[in-house]
Formats: structure tokens, C-alpha cells, sequence
């Protein structure tokens, strides 16, 4: 919050923007519920891979030095997330549940909360696949997922700091921004380094933000709407209606 006062991307955005509420719903719902659900399904893939990893190549792995072990573990995770997050943009049932995110219309610290549960676990569980298969404790898992949640609160802000070069190494908010473009292909995959979307194509970062950020498709403006439209099986009208809000809240623009 304090970058956001000093270094703000968008000026003139208000601290409880359109949507502000539906946004702390998903805060509060991430990290009094949904967190505990995704590290135990974790927790199974862990025991899962356990049974099923040769314990020799187990061995071979901790007998490394552990900043090496921390490289292996963030270049992996990197590469399985660049694509895995290409995919969730292309695949329509992996969108389903991804364009949750997408739809936020302001991006701020709160808009990173932005996410269905079930989007959650595909991109945890895809990001940390790499410390299991290593071997790491789920102690240490949890704490890159702690790490990766700082970070991911970081590069939704509405903060555009002037990072030089190293914004070629170093992912930075005006990277995301661009990435929550209207153009659902906008590119920047990457989480923490925008190497891949360098190496394979997808990086983009003009000098100003994009004029603005959401979907195109219609859907539900409450958390409780957006929570379960994508998994409702029948008709949606009644997911998609507004309820009552001061229409400045629906008109308000962004300098």
C-alpha cells in the first residue's frame, strides 16, 4: 500500500474501488479457508509421489548442496508454470476457471486474491510439482508458497517502478499489468522472471499501462457468483445478474 501511495501505476485510483468488497471476499476466503484445502490436497500429492519416486533418485537429490537444490526447484517451477499458466489461457475448461482472475476490472495489493479455489490448486500444485518430485518437506513447500504469495500480492499492485534492465530478469508490476491486458493473449506467463516469456516470445512491456484490464465475457460480479459459475452445469442468467450498487461504482474510470 505504501508503493502503491508513492509509486502508483494508475493515479487517481481510490482505495476502495469498484468491486473493492467482492475482491476482500476472496481475500478473506483465501487465507481462512481455501489455503488449508489446497495444502491438504498437496499434503496427498506429496504422499502420492512419495510411493511412486525411486528412493535412490530421493538420495542423489539431497545429497546436493542446497542452494543448488533451490536453483533446480525455481528454474523448474518457472518452466512448468509458463506453460502450464499458456495453457489456462488456450484450454476452455482450464480458462473456466482461470478468467476468475482475469476478471478483475482494477488491479491493486487486494486484486492478486482474485481466484477460484479450484484455479488455485492447479497453479500451486503446478508451481511446487518440482520441490516434490525433489524431495523438499512440505515445510519448505509452504514457504515458497508463502514467498510466491508475497510476490504474486507485489506484482498485481498498482505500483510502475522504473526497474531498468533489470526488469528483463526480475518479473515487476508493469510486466503483470500488461499480462491482465483485455487481450486475453497478451502474453508475460512467467511468475518471477519474465525469462521465459523472453525465451519463448510472450514478453511484452510498453512504456505506459494498458488502457484496460478484464475479459470480455460476461460474468458474475459478486464472490459468491464468481465462485459458482464456473462449475454451475445449466443456465447462468441468474449468476450474471448485478445486485443493487450506487452507480458510481459501476462508472467510475481510472485516470
Amino acid at each position: 500500500m505504501p508503493l502503491e501511495k508513492v509509486f502508483p501505476a494508475r493515479r487517481g485510483q481510490k482505495f476502495f474501488r469498484p468491486h473493492w468488497w467482492a475482491d476482500l471476499g476472496f481475500f478473506l476466503g483465501q487465507y481462512l479457508f481455501w489455503s488449508g484445502l489446497v495444502l491438504w490436497t498437496l499434503s496427498f500429492l506429496g504422499i502420492w509421489l512419495d510411493h511412486h519416486l525411486p528412493g535412490g533418485f530421493r538420495h542423489a537429490v539431497a545429497s546436493q548442496p542446497f542452494w543448488l537444490q533451490a536453483i533446480e526447484v525455481v528454474i523448474l517451477s518457472d518452466f512448468l508454470i509458463y506453460w502450464g499458466h499458456r495453457l489456462q489461457h488456450r484450454v476452455p475448461f482450464l480458462w473456466r476457471f482461470h478468467k476468475v482472475h482475469h476478471s478483475a476490472k482494477h488491479l491493486d495489493w487486494l486484486a492478486a486474491h482474485r481466484e477460484h479455489p479450484i484455479d488455485s490448486i492447479y497453479t500451486i500444485g503446478l508451481i511446487n510439482l518440482p520441490a516434490f518430485v525433489l524431495g523438499f518437506p512440505l515445510e519448505t513447500i509452504a514457504g515458497f508458497i508463502a514467498f510466491r504469495g508475497i510476490w504474486a500480492i507485489y506484482i498485481h499492485s498498482n505500483v510502475r517502478l522504473n526497474l531498468g534492465p533489470l526488469r528483463m530478469l526480475i518479473g515487476a508490476p508493469e510486466l503483470h499489468h500488461w499480462h491482465h491486458d483485455l487481450d486475453r493473449m497478451a502474453g508475460n506467463y512467467a511468475n518471477i522472471s519474465p525469462l521465459m516469456d523472453i525465451i519463448f516470445g510472450t514478453y511484452k512491456c510498453p512504456d505506459h499501462e494498458p488502457a484496460a484490464f478484464g475479459i470480455h465475457e460476461e460474468t458474475p460480479s459478486t464472490y459468491l457468483g464468481q465462485l459458482i459459475e464456473p462449475v454451475w452445469p445449466g443456465n447462468k442468467k441468474w449468476l450474471l445478474k448485478k445486485p443493487f450498487s450506487h452507480p458510481k461504482e459501476e462508472t467510475e474510470s481510472v485516470e
